[in-house]
């Protein structure tokens, strides 16, 4: 069984953290009828959805996969970059616990999920203004027990690692390479998000489909003549808060 952690929007999404985007209002009524959409089409592909009510006074706090993430050994707890998200730990870790043991990243260590990069026994993070370097060493310094090596990457223009790059599959990674150098993930095919949509790179595999926007019409018939199987979603109103299809979810195998 495949488990999806969510959560529903704030009434208080107009006052999210915005980063590397102009900030233009949010009609929470549209975001909050867009997220039901995505929780929808994840247990449409399979996925037991765990709902969380929303948190009045956590404006960001939809985004729950910048709080954790999760692997097959353990689940880590993330410590937010941003002081306004440091809050939202709590009721992930208690939604979370069941699940998986937990580790704690703890300070001066600040790291977003949203910048986790898991791929096999490689965990990428992305130096960002959310992540920090101590974060790297804590990490490592945590999950080696478990094989796994952690590095770090640089990115530009963008919030998060995941806005630059995110999965396909095994061996397939979706890129855009301007924000994140192919440098770092040499040995995996590498599809490039068409030029015109440079936030395509964020895509949430599920049980042998994409989630996927359908902002981004270019870049998924990329995905699709590679006859990857997609679900399209329309995200653009929670996307005004720098989010994407990843950031709405904590998948658990």
């Amino acid at each position: 069984m495949t488990i999806a952690i969510t959560r529903d929007v704030s009434p208080r999404f107009n006052e999210c953290e915005i980063t590397h985007i102009e900030r233009t209002p949010i009609d929470v009524e549209i975001a909050r009828a867009q997220h039901r959409a995505y929780v929808h089409a994840l247990a449409s592909l399979g996925c037991q959805v765990v709902e969380l009510p929303a948190e009045a006074d956590l404006p960001d706090s939809v985004f729950v996969e910048d709080i954790a993430f999760i692997l097959d050994e353990v689940a880590v707890i993330t410590r937010p970059g941003a002081d306004s998200r440091k809050p939202e730990t709590d009721s992930i870790t208690r939604a979370v616990s069941p699940h998986r043991p937990l580790v704690h990243v703890t300070a001066p260590a600040t790291v977003d999920g949203g910048d986790v990069l898991v791929l096999g026994k490689t965990i990428y993070v992305g130096l960002s203004s959310r992540s920090n370097p101590t974060a790297i060493e804590q990490l490592q310094n945590l999950l080696s027990v478990y094989g796994y090596k952690v590095i770090d990457a640089e990115m530009t223009d963008c919030l998060h690692l995941k806005t630059a790059v995110t999965k396909v599959d095994d061996k397939t990674l979706l890129i855009n390479k301007n924000w994140v150098s192919p440098e770092y993930f040499k040995g995996y095919d590498l599809i490039e998000v068409h030029p015109s949509e440079p936030f395509a790179a964020n895509c949430l595999p599920v049980n042998g489909q994409i989630i996927y926007p359908t902002s981004f019409p270019n870049t998924c018939a990329k995905l699709e003549a590679r006859g990857y199987k997609i679900k399209h979603v329309t995200v653009d109103e929670l996307a005004k808060a720098e989010g994407a299809v990843t950031c709405c979810s904590l998948i658990i195998k």
